[in-house]
């Protein structure tokens, strides 16, 4: 198992990907390319990130990418929303939680890091 993998805050990450994969096939056929692919792009981009930081050299690379990751949650954040808005009928809660504790152990990381 590579490192990344131990960490909590990338298992986190990896199980919101699915969840929201899993959310998102109830959106609309016309928001494939819209909506439903920004947010499957956004939570992608957060465990990717938090994976190649913590395989870069040193740890002014890793925290780079970490804000990569950081940025990436608050857009999902910002899409969930969005979503929620768009369609009130799709309850994405519980992802919405998901990603604000996924924020908060990516600043913990970040905090350890800078340490």
């Amino acid at each position: 198992m590579s490192a990344f993998e131990n960490l909590e805050v990338w298992q986190l990450s990896m199980n919101l990907i699915e969840a929201v994969y899993e959310k998102t096939k109830s959106l609309p056929k016309e928001e494939i390319y819209g909506l439903s692919g920004q947010i499957r792009r956004a939570a992608i981009s957060i465990a990717a990130n938090i994976a190649e930081g913590n395989g870069r050299n040193n740890r002014k690379e890793y925290l780079q990418f970490l804000g990569v990751a950081t940025g990436s949650q608050s857009e999902l954040a910002t899409l969930l929303m969005i979503s929620m808005r768009i369609y009130p009928e799709l309850d994405l809660t519980t992802e919405l939680e998901d990603n604000k504790r996924l924020g908060m152990m990516l600043t913990r990381l970040k905090q350890a890091l800078r340490a």
